[in-house]
């Protein structure tokens, strides 16, 4: 990897950038695998200034470590990684996706050639829990001062609103349809439970209860998401219920919110997931 002879001040090489800027002028570069951004390759320096600059979502991997930058833009994707995240390697602020974007960067890295990924489902740990988002992007080589490759460059669009709003409005437009062509109540009920079945991902299961009037119990009309046996999917429902408490709808409440679905049952349906909801 060449190195510039003088290179610019380290102050030019962040100028701008809002607060990620900031940041990257205050961060002890010295420390990291690339040293002191004064030294660095010219091609270096210039792409960090383009992309602090730039008012789309971007980020960066530089070097054999992969030492992560990011701009302004990218920081609500970054979440509560901001903090600790610049400097350190992309295969540590991501972790958790690695397995998913790894392979990607890998082939960047190897063959010069870019990549482009529409819509990608990525669990990312951004808020301290694992999320679901989706994500627009593409990697791209860079180039050290001598033309070989040194790194990684992303442009991202994040598309999680879009993705999981079309999702919800189709499954809606589903069921109307499908209500609409219904004939009994019991019939209403099953084919709403039939198009619900094919949205584990917003709904990973589904029980319909009914009740009758001057009775205080509720019998099991409809569900999805589970076989007929499944153990949470009980055929009625009682005032004495603890695992379904009813009683307050009985007594002229809209719903309940039910808690730590965990807690009161041993095992919960877990839809398109590789665990189970702990709450509606």
């Amino acid at each position: 990897m060449t190195v510039a002879d003088g290179g610019t001040a380290s102050q030019d090489v962040f100028q701008g950038g809002g607060d990620v800027g900031t940041l990257m002028r205050s961060h002890d570069w010295a420390g990291t695998p690339l040293g002191d951004p004064v030294r660095w390759p010219r091609s270096l320096q210039s792409i960090v200034r383009m992309m602090l600059t730039s008012r789309y979502q971007m980020w960066m991997a530089w070097g054999e470590d992969l030492v992560f930058f990011c701009n302004d833009a990218y920081r609500p994707t970054l979440g509560v990684k901001y903090s600790w995240a610049i400097g350190q390697s992309a295969k540590v602020v991501w972790a958790e996706i690695w397995p998913d974007i790894g392979p990607l960067i890998d082939h960047v890295l190897r063959t010069g050639e870019a990549t482009y990924s529409e819509g990608m489902l990525l669990l990312l740990e951004r808020s301290g829990f694992k999320e679901e988002t989706y994500h627009t992007f593409s990697y791209s080589p860079l180039f050290d001062d001598a033309g070989a490759i040194a790194g990684m460059f992303c442009v991202v669009v994040e598309e999680t609103e879009r993705v999981i709003n079309e999702r919800r409005l189709e499954t809606l437009r589903k069921v109307a349809s499908a209500a609409a062509t219904a004939k009994t109540q019991d019939e209403l009920l099953r084919a709403v439970a039939a198009q619900l079945s094919e949205n584990l991902t917003d709904l990973p299961f589904t029980l319909s209860y009914l009740f009758e009037a001057n009775d205080p119990s509720a019998r099991l009309a409809a569900f999805s998401g589970m076989e007929p046996d499944h153990p949470i999917a009980r055929g009625a429902l009682d005032i004495e219920d603890t695992a379904w408490p009813i009683e307050p709808i009985i007594a002229g409440g809209s719903y309940v919110i039910v808690e730590d679905l965990a807690t009161r049952f041993d095992a919960l349906p877990t839809g398109a997931w590789d665990r189970p909801p702990h709450r509606p």
